[in-house]
C-alpha cells in the first residue's frame, strides 16, 4: 500500500468521479485508475462499485476512507512539524518594542533565546504602543511588546500579559534627594522638582503626566523629547528626575540614584501581541514561548 494510492482513493471516494479526483490530484486519469487497481489488488477487495456515471464505495471502501483519511492526516501533520523545526534553524522573527523594554526586559531574553536559535535573525522595531499596533495591524511585525491598555484597543490582535512592572523615581547622585531623602516618594513629591521628560507618544510619559494631574499639578519639564538612554543621560548629569521602569533603573548601572514610589504607587502592565487573523512564524512563537516563561 503506498501513500499516493491512498491520496488517490480518498481522492475519487470525494469527488464521486475517476476523472474529476485526476483532475484534484493532478495527475492522468489512466494513471489513478492503474493505481487504485493496484490498491484494491493489495487489499484483496473492490473499494467502488464502478456503473457508468455512477461511482460509489463498497463495505471495504467505506472502511477505509475513514483510516485512509487519517493516515493522510497524520502525514501532513509530521511533514508541518518538521518543516516548523526547520524554520527554527534559519528564518527571521521581526519583534517590535517599547525603547524601555528593548533596555530592561529584552537583552537577557534575546540573548538566550540566540544561543539557543543562533540561526534564527532578530530584527528589532523600537517604538511607542501605538505605533507599534499600526505595524502589526499592517503586517510589518510578527510580535510586539506593548504597554497595556492599548491606546486603541483592536479586536484585531490577541495579547498575552507577560509582566507588571513597578516605576521608580531617579535622579542624580549629586542633586537633592525628591521627597526630602525619605526612602520612598509620592506622586505628590514630584511637584516642583524639574522633570526629565520622554518625547510625546512615550507610553511612560503619558503615564507619568495623568498621574501628576491626578494629584492636582502639572509637572516642570527640564528637559523633554528623549528617549531612555538619552533621559537617564539627563538624569545623570543633574538637569532633573525621571520616572523609569525598576528594571531599567536596575540595568542603568552607576551613576544614579533609585528612589521607590509609595503605595499605591505606579505601575505598568506589558503584554505580547499579535494579529488574531494570522499565526505568528514557528520561531516567533518560541520566542513568545521564552517571554512568557522567563
Amino acid at each position: 500500500m503506498q501513500f499516493q494510492q491512498l491520496q488517490y482513493f480518498v481522492a475519487v471516494a470525494e469527488t464521486r468521479h475517476f476523472t474529476r479526483a485526476a483532475d484534484l490530484v493532478h495527475v492522468a486519469q489512466p494513471s489513478l485508475s492503474q493505481q487504485i487497481k493496484a490498491l484494491e489488488r493489495e487489499l484483496g477487495a473492490d473499494l467502488f462499485l464502478r456503473a457508468r456515471g455512477n461511482i460509489t464505495l463498497t463495505d471495504a471502501g467505506e472502511a477505509l476512507l475513514p483510516l485512509a483519511r487519517r493516515i493522510l492526516a497524520d502525514a501532513d501533520t509530521a511533514r508541518h512539524e518538521v518543516q516548523e523545526l526547520a524554520q527554527l534553524r534559519s528564518g527571521r522573527i521581526r519583534l517590535g518594542a517599547t525603547p524601555s523594554l528593548c533596555t530592561g526586559l529584552l537583552p537577557d531574553v534575546l540573548r538566550a533565546f540566540h544561543d539557543r536559535y543562533p540561526g534564527i535573525r532578530l530584527l528589532i522595531e523600537e517604538g511607542g504602543s501605538h505605533d507599534l499596533v499600526r505595524e502589526l495591524a499592517r503586517g510589518a511585525l510578527d510580535l510586539a511588546l506593548v504597554v497595556l491598555p492599548l491606546p486603541t484597543p483592536s479586536p484585531a490582535l490577541t495579547t498575552v500579559e507577560v509582566l507588571r512592572e513597578d516605576l521608580v523615581v531617579v535622579s542624580s547622585p549629586e542633586a537633592p534627594a525628591p521627597g526630602h531623602g525619605r526612602r520612598s516618594v509620592q506622586i505628590s513629591d514630584l511637584e516642583g522638582e524639574r522633570l526629565v521628560m520622554f518625547r510625546h507618544g512615550y507610553d511612560l510619559r503619558e503615564l507619568t503626566v495623568a498621574a501628576c494631574r491626578a494629584e492636582g499639578f502639572e509637572p516642570d519639564f527640564a528637559v523633554e523629547g528623549g528617549e531612555m538612554d538619552a533621559v537617564l543621560g539627563f538624569v545623570r548629569a543633574g538637569l532633573g528626575v525621571a520616572v523609569v521602569p525598576r528594571m531599567v533603573a536596575t540595568r542603568a548601572g552607576r551613576g544614579l540614584r533609585v528612589t521607590p514610589l509609595a503605595r499605591p504607587g505606579l505601575s505598568r502592565t506589558i503584554a505580547l501581541a499579535h494579529r488574531s487573523d494570522v499565526a505568528p512564524p514557528r520561531a516567533a512563537r518560541e520566542l513568545q514561548r521564552m517571554l512568557l516563561e522567563r
